[in-house]
Formats: structure tokens, C-alpha cells, sequence
């Protein structure tokens, strides 16, 4: 009883817990956040609405929709994602239980033998055996053995609170794969469908050279053309065809990312997106939110903010280490010198025992691991601070791209019709029989080349809207990161079923 002070007053300790209280992440660019708008955003297509999760559904492409859909589903990218949430969560259920007592069974057989004297005097006493003055010692135990920590200064509940933190963060992290995931889709998607159309113009441009060049042989024959002439067409002719041979390796290429990245062999997908079909454009309107909103929402913002929060809780497990720490004991069993013995209950013995540890003198070692947690948790508001501004200026550019490429676009369509119109002139002429079929190839191969420039900005206007996106952070919900999680628990119900 004389202990029951001191173990009190140590008890009311445990209310106290050591190193610093997260207070939320660090003001960061709230000049733009003040501002409420994204200062790249001057294309009139470009609308301060709340911005759309599934944002691909708005290229109006029931392909592109059931791929992205396909590689949420089954991308071994999202699988590690997942993986990595069960890792942090079955690490935070080990801090959780730490905070409980810890029993277990132990069962015991003990052989001595004591040289010397017999220790029984008159005789041997049960379980004792004398040989030439030695002694043998048999023991027989069986019990629990409970331990358990008090949390004196609040080590524990700060690795708890490392820990729910930093599950949090993982499940930022899952978002963060499934927004660059849908954004990769779509952006092989559209390359795809570019280069699936540039092989088809590549085709058209080389029949109208074949054409020029059959009419201009037939001119030479005829004496009205050069030589000259002829390997001027020969060579442009040449030119073309070979730019088709890298546009199919190109071709090839998509084609197996996109089968990769929706979690299958290269090839499977050769037939079902072997059609050419237009590239998929960019809605009339086009929600994008505001600064406050994409820091609110972007993924790895919010990993690196619950990495902070991490980090700072951090601090608390280390100091906890420097200050004293007590430890309960206690052991219930049945035993004696004999098997009988452990089935008497008047064999029982108890024992508690309150153990008071502090390692005042380590030479600064848990000192030492203090400051490096403060040091991590510097490094993870500064890389915070990164994470934000790089995200504002992701958008920016993004943003800055998209309205560029769209004014390029409208430029190259004018000069496109302004071409179709030049052929269609020509064509008069040719009628009229004051222009030969070779000027009439001529311009139409003009305009052949007008509109490769046109479906080659329409490409990059879809890369465009698909980065403002993927720099807005969207391609995640709660339902899909929800799902992806169900998968994955589901996945794990059946390899236990298994075994």
C-alpha cells in the first residue's frame, strides 16, 4: 500500500500527452485562394462550376467511357493502392491494440539438478531425487502471463493518431492513382484515335502523289515534262509513305498501353479498337471550380496533408520515449513438483508486479530520435507548401494550354475551309479547261494537308481538356475509392476461402 501514491500519481499522468497538437495544415497561396478563380481561365468555354468526377463522359465516347471504367476496375495500379490502405490499417490496428493488455499461455517443465547435499535432509521430498550428494528438481507449471503498458504521457495515443493519419493519407493516395489513371486512359485513347486518323489521311496523301505522279510521267513521255519534275513527286511521294511506318509502330504502341493499363496481355484489344473513329472532343462548356475547391479535392494535396498530420504526431511518440514508462506484470498458474500439481487448484500461485523503467541516461539517443521527427515533420509541411503550388500551377498551365489550343484550332479550321474552298475553285478551272489535273491534285493535297494540321489540333485540344482535368484532381469519388476497396477485401475473402 505504501506504493499506491506514487502509482496514483502516475496514474494521473497518463491524461498528459507529449509533443505538439496538430493544428491543421499551413496557410498556403491564399492570395489565390482569396481570388477565388484560376487566372489562366479566359476561355469563354471555361465555367466556374463545380467540375464533374467522371469528367471523361464528356467526350460523348462510349469506348473511351468503358475503358477508363475497365482499368478502374482491374489495373494492377489501383490493386497496389489498395494494397497499401490494408498494409496501413492492419498497422494501425497493431498501435490500437498496443493500448491493451497482452495475455497469453505458457506451460512449463523444469529438470535441475543441484550438486552438494540433499536439500531434504531427512529424506527426499516429492519430485526430488539424491544420487551421491546431488540433487534433481523436477517442476510443473502451467498458466497465463498478462503484460500491459500504461500510457503514461500519451506514447501510445500519439502512435494511434500516426496511424489513422497516415491510413488516411493511403486512401488519398488511392484516389490520386485512380485520377492519373483515367487521365493516362484518356490521353492513349485519344493518341490512339489521332494516329489511327493520321494513317488514314497519310493514305489519302499518298493516292492523290501516286495520281500526280502517273499524270506527270505520262506528261514526260508526252515531252511536256522534265525529268526534274519526276523526282520532285517521286521523292515527296516516298516522303509520305515512309511517315506511315513509324505512325503504325506508334499505333501498335497504344494500342498495347491501353491493354496493359486496363490489366491485359498486349493484343487483346487489336480488334475491338482496330476501327477508326474521330477523335473525341471537348464539351461546348467546360466546370472547372475554383483554387480553394482543387486544393480542397486534389488527391495528393490531401495525402500530403494527412502526412503532415502524421508526421506531427510523430514528434509525441518520440518524446514519449524520453520520459518514464511503467509496465503491469501478472501471472496466474497451477504447478508443483509433479504432473498432478497442475490440476490442484491448491497449487495457485499470483503474482502482480507494477515495473517502473525510465532511461534517464541513453546519452541523448531518444533525444536525438525526437529531433529527427521534428526535422520529418518540417520536411512534410514544406513539402505540403510544394504540393500546392505545384497543383495551382499544374492548373494554370493547363488551363493557359487548353485555351491556346482551342484558339489554334479555330485558326487552322479557317485556313482549312479556306483551302477546301481554293479546291473547289480549281476544280472550275479544271472544268473549264483553264487548269490541268495536276494543279487540281496539287491543291487538294493542300488541303489534304490543311486538314491533317485541323484533326492534329483537334488531338491536342482533347490532351488539353483531359490535362485541366487530371490538374483539377478528378477522376475520384468516394464511391469509387469505396469500390476499388470492396474489390479488394473480396479478393482476400477468397484466397482465405482457399487455403
Amino acid at each position: 500500500m505504501r506504493y499506491t501514491p506514487l502509482l496514483l500519481s502516475l496514474s494521473l499522468l497518463g491524461a498528459c500527452t507529449t509533443g505538439p497538437n496538430y493544428a491543421g495544415p499551413p496557410a498556403t497561396a491564399s492570395d489565390a485562394t482569396a481570388r477565388g478563380s484560376f487566372v489562366r481561365a479566359t476561355d469563354e468555354t471555361l465555367t466556374p462550376k463545380p467540375a464533374l468526377a467522371r469528367w471523361w463522359e464528356g467526350l460523348n465516347d462510349p469506348t473511351l467511357t468503358h475503358l477508363v471504367d475497365d482499368a478502374l476496375a482491374h489495373s494492377p495500379t489501383i490493386d497496389e493502392a489498395v494494397g497499401r490502405i490494408r498494409e496501413a490499417q492492419a498497422q494501425l490496428r497493431q498501435q490500437q491494440t498496443g493500448q491493451l493488455p497482452s495475455v497469453s499461455v505458457n506451460a512449463t517443465y523444469l529438470h535441475a539438478k543441484v550438486p552438494g547435499a540433499g536439500l531434504g535432509g531427512a529424506g527426499d521430498t516429492a519430485g526430488q531425487e539424491s544420487s551421491g550428494g546431488d540433487t534433481s528438481l523436477n517442476f510443473y507449471n502451467v498458466g497465463l502471463n498478462a503484460s500491459w503498458e500504461l500510457d503514461l504521457f500519451g506514447g501510445l495515443r500519439r502512435g494511434v493518431e500516426q496511424g489513422r493519419a497516415t491510413t488516411e493519407a493511403r486512401f488519398a493516395d488511392l484516389a490520386d492513382a485512380q485520377v492519373s489513371l483515367s487521365a493516362q486512359v484518356a490521353q492513349v485513347y485519344v493518341s490512339l484515335r489521332d494516329v489511327q486518323e493520321r494513317v488514314r489521311l497519310n493514305a489519302a496523301s499518298t493516292r492523290l502523289q501516286q495520281q500526280q505522279l502517273a499524270l506527270s510521267h505520262q506528261r514526260f513521255v508526252q515531252g511536256t515534262a522534265s525529268r526534274l519534275d519526276l523526282e520532285r513527286l517521286q521523292g515527296q511521294l516516298e516522303n509520305t509513305e515512309a511517315e506511315a511506318i513509324p505512325l503504325g509502330a506508334q499505333r501498335d504502341e497504344y494500342l498495347n498501353q491501353l491493354a496493359v493499363l486496363t490489366g491485359r496481355t498486349p493484343g487483346v484489344l487489336d480488334a475491338s479498337l482496330g476501327a477508326v473513329v474521330p477523335v473525341p472532343l471537348p464539351p461546348a462548356t467546360v466546370p472547372i471550380g475554383d483554387p480553394a475547391a482543387l486544393i480542397a479535392h486534389r488527391p495528393d494535396i490531401r495525402s500530403a496533408e494527412r502526412l503532415l498530420a502524421a508526421r506531427t504526431a510523430g514528434i509525441g511518440v518520440n518524446k514519449a520515449r524520453e520520459l518514464p514508462g511503467i509496465q503491469f506484470l501478472g501471472l496466474l498458474g497451477l504447478g508443483g513438483s509433479s504432473p498432478g500439481d497442475m490440476f490442484d487448484l491448491d497449487n495457485l500461485t499470483t503474482l502482480a508486479a507494477p515495473m517502473l523503467s525510465w532511461s534517464f541516461l541513453d546519452f541523448g539517443r531518444n533525444r536525438a530520435a525526437t529531433r529527427v521527427a521534428e526535422a520529418q515533420r518540417d520536411q512534410a509541411e514544406a513539402a505540403y507548401r510544394r504540393t500546392v503550388l505545384e497543383a495551382l500551377q499544374d492548373a494554370e498551365n493547363a488551363l493557359s494550354r487548353f485555351g491556346n489550343t482551342r484558339a489554334q484550332l479555330g485558326q487552322l479550321a479557317r485556313a482549312e475551309a479556306s483551302a477546301a474552298r481554293a479546291a473547289a475553285l480549281n476544280r472550275q478551272r479544271v472544268a473549264a479547261g483553264t487548269s490541268t489535273v495536276i494543279d487540281q491534285l496539287d491543291t487538294e493535297r493542300q488541303q489534304l494537308s490543311a486538314s491533317i494540321a485541323v484533326a492534329q489540333a483537334k488531338a491536342q485540344l482533347s490532351q488539353s481538356y483531359i490535362a485541366v482535368n487530371k490538374a483539377l484532381g478528378l477522376g475520384w469519388s468516394d464511391a469509387a475509392v469505396s469500390a476499388a476497396e470492396t474489390r479488394a477485401e473480396e479478393g482476400e475473402a477468397r484466397r482465405r476461402s482457399a487455403r
